[in-house]
């Protein structure tokens, strides 16, 4: 950074201001939103000699911005380095701390960055925010990827970065390839990421394909930050539902059909549980948990059906997950709860630490302890568990198994029973914090073709399921429709849209602009012609239209969505950021020629580009969508 022997300032308060010796104030209009004001603000340019700097003199930090972390976090670094000279000075206490944030300001006007460091550690100092900022602006140490610093309002940093600062992160780009964007914040802790938990009692509907692609792209967005992921699937395999199915599948081997007076009345009644019947009686086999089940061929055998049926059920998921791109790391069954004992060793330790009492023949867990609006019966008279008892068995096994973080996503129908899963793990006494588990909850899915609601499966009966809509519009217009919205927010798929190969379907316009650039390459290879990266990278000093300055800015902001991504557990940030990256990819594409005769325009363009294309595989593959060479 270069600093000259001036400092400029306008205060609209001068009378209160206190600074620094050696700045000197000069008052100047200059114009902020209505909300800023009053405010002050200045631009400070500070020389080594100055009698300030003097006492601050900066120092030149071995690295730029870029080179090894984002420009958001070299920009916090280089703040806690100003923050640690004015301890030095005795501007600040030793042990002066605040958790300040940078952020990126919403208007160009404002710089790139804002940090609001001063005025959170205002109550250390003996200064107002205002001169603190001053403090700490000279303070920091000279970095020529910062073009100036000014100070707004009550006491704002703004960060202007120079150029260089977003060569730096292009030239980042290329060194870390698949790996841009990645961060250590998770330090290899683990993560267990439960999502789809579907019953076995038939297809994955639309809704269960939105869980799976959320859920996924939850568990890559936490690998991508540092944490050791485990998938997992819950299934629910000893309920009411399972007897329904087994009741189901015997009356078609029966030759009972839906309508018919002998067809129960809670029965499923798409098509599949004619196929699952059929099956059972041709003896077919079927492979579930590593084991294979065949069919009894006996119409009488309410056991057997189920067992079979679970199985054929599980494995047809399976397949449909798989088209899907979702896979599993621990698929784990009620039943098991039941099997090991760990529904019955819950409920001691819940009686243990006296929190359970019996009324009405029930035993009754005191869940208003932990903030429910009333207690929950656990074991009925019947000596049955409430449906709520195996969860807290479940999510406590999740918590011996080391998980340092449980995220469940569920459907919002669920949103009833979490807050007496929490009570439970709680009043366990075992450690678990109050905010875990974590809970991602999705709204419906309404899918329309042609203006209209489609409602139905054939197949299912009762719903459009994920291989359906996979069969029409494929797996990446799929997962990326599912993904596209924030999980809370109702979502509608278009599935018109979603075949349409247009700029108005948000994921062809994404893949389109990737495979745009492997265009751009074959065609310098047509014209004989060959692409020098390191002339390219070393000449970005070239890139200086407004359309390349946009296409930078919108390359540096990903690893602070990748981090903002995992923060929220909200992976839609992702699929949003890309559509915004490849609108400023074709916009560039439209204004300038990138296939120049000037070699080092020609180089440093096509190093531009290609950043921007592994930017974009690299968030699609957290969306887990293709990025296709051509198209």
């Amino acid at each position: 950074m270069r600093w000259t022997n001036t400092s400029d300032a306008r205060f609209d308060n001068p009378e209160t201001a206190r600074t620094p010796s050696g700045l000197r104030l000069i008052r100047y209009a200059h114009s902020y939103p209505q909300a800023w004001k009053p405010h002050f603000h200045a631009v400070l340019r500070c020389p080594h000699n100055a009698a300030f700097g003097a006492r601050a003199a900066p120092t030149t930090i071995a690295r730029d911005l870029s080179e090894t972390s984002c420009v958001k976090d070299s920009l916090h670094q280089l703040v806690l380095q100003a923050i640690a000279r004015l301890r030095e000075q005795a501007v600040l206490p030793a042990d002066a701390t605040t958790a300040f944030v940078v952020e990126r300001t919403r208007s160009a006007e404002h710089g790139d960055f804002a940090t609001n460091a001063a005025l959170l550690l205002v109550r250390h100092a003996h200064l107002n925010p205002r001169a603190l900022a001053q403090a700490l602006v000279a303070a920091l140490p000279q970095n020529p990827q910062i073009a100036k610093v000014e100070i707004a309002g009550p006491g704002f940093i703004n960060f202007f970065l120079a150029p260089a600062a977003y060569h730096g992160e292009v030239r980042r780009i290329h060194s870390d390839a698949g790996k841009y964007g990645h961060n250590a914040s998770g330090a290899g802790k683990v993560a267990g990421v439960e999502f789809v938990s579907a019953n076995p009692t038939g297809p994955l509907h639309v809704g269960h394909g939105r869980a799976a692609a959320i859920g996924d792209c939850i568990a890559r967005v936490l690998d991508a930050n540092g944490w050791v992921v485990r998938r997992e699937f819950y299934y629910n395999d000893a309920g009411v539902q399972i007897g329904n199915l087994a009741l189901s599948v015997q009356a078609r081997a029966r030759g009972i059909k839906p309508g018919d007076a002998q067809w129960p009345a809670d029965a499923y009644n798409g098509d599949y549980i004619a196929d699952v019947a059929q099956a059972y009686l041709a003896g077919a086999s079927v492979e579930a948990d590593g084991r294979a089940f065949s069919g009894a061929q006996d119409a009488n055998d309410l056991d057997a059906i189920r067992r079979f049926a679970v199985a054929w059920l599980r494995h047809e998921q399976n397949e449909d997950l798989a088209a899907f791109g979702v896979a599993f790391d621990v698929y784990f069954l009620e039943s098991s709860l039941y099997a090991d004992g760990k529904v019955d060793e819950t409920v001691r330790e819940l009686v243990a630490h006296g929190h359970a009492y019996e009324e009405g023949g029930a035993l009754w867990l005191k869940t208003t302890d932990f903030g429910d609006d009333k207690d929950r019966v656990m074991r009925k008279s019947d000596g049955t568990y409430t449906y709520f008892v195996p969860d807290v068995a479940y999510h406590r096994s999740k918590w011996q198994r080391g998980y340092v973080r449980a995220i469940t996503e569920l459907g919002s129908d669920h949103h009833g029973s979490l807050a007496r899963v929490k009570a439970g793990l709680q009043a366990l006494d075992c450690g678990i914090p109050k905010d875990w588990p974590e809970y991602v909850l999705h709204q419906m899915v309404t899918v329309m073709r042609g203006g209209e609601e489609v409602k139905l499966s054939k197949r299912a009966g009762s719903y459009v399921t994920l291989r359906d809509l996979i069969d029409e519009v494929g797996r990446d217009a799929t997962r990326y429709f599912l993904i596209a919205r924030k999980a809370d927010s109702q979502l509608v798929f278009d599935i018109d849209l979603a075949r349409s190969q247009s700029n108005d379907n948000p994921v062809y316009y994404i893949q389109y602009a990737h495979a745009r650039v492997a265009s751009v390459l074959r065609q310098l290879g047509e014209r004989g012609l060959q692409w020098n990266r390191d002339n390219g990278l070393a000449h970005l000093a070239r890139l200086d239209n407004a359309h390349e300055s946009a296409l930078m800015t919108q390359l540096s902001r990903y690893p602070e969505i990748v981090e903002a991504a995992a923060a929220s557990l909200e992976p839609h940030l992702i699929a949003q950021y890309l559509r915004e990256l490849a609108n400023a990819l074709h916009a560039y594409y439209h204004a300038h020629q990138f296939i120049v005769d000037d070699a080092d325009l020609r180089d440093a363009r096509i190093a531009l580009i290609v950043a921007a294309q592994q930017v974009l595989r690299n968030g699609l593959d957290l969306l887990g969508v293709s990025a296709p060479e051509s198209m």
